[in-house]
């Protein structure tokens, strides 16, 4: 007999599946971009400034089109890797997405409740 690959699947909770999981996480990409979007701008018009060298320069030159293209550009660099994974790792693709613009979006939330 040969090793036994470990399956993703086996440790999700219930029915879910990886394709599943996959389409929750996207609806989580949805509201983390929107949360991002809106609390980055909602700070900067309190006085707050941009941390990221990358989006406070597109915001600064483009505006709410400049950080648009730059989330969007994001998005896109992951539908374009997510084939190269095999189908059980591709919910690993949204997640690495939502994760850091959940993050920057509570921490845009607690500088503005710092403000106000």
């Amino acid at each position: 007999m040969g090793p036994k690959r470990a399956s993703p699947c086996r440790h999700l909770p219930g029915d879910v599946t990886p394709v599943d999981l996959e389409r929750l996480l996207w609806v989580v990409v949805a509201f983390a971009l929107i949360a991002d979007v809106v609390t980055t701008f909602v700070g900067l018009n309190l006085g707050l400034s941009e941390s990221n060298p990358a989006a406070r320069s597109a915001i600064e030159d483009h505006g709410l089109a400049g950080m648009l293209v730059l989330k969007a550009f994001a998005v896109i660099v992951g539908l374009v890797c997510r084939p190269l994974l095999e189908q059980p790792y591709r919910p690993i693709v949204p997640a690495g997405l939502a994760v850091p613009w959940l993050v920057a979006a509570a921490l845009n939330a607690y500088m503005i409740s710092v403000v106000l």
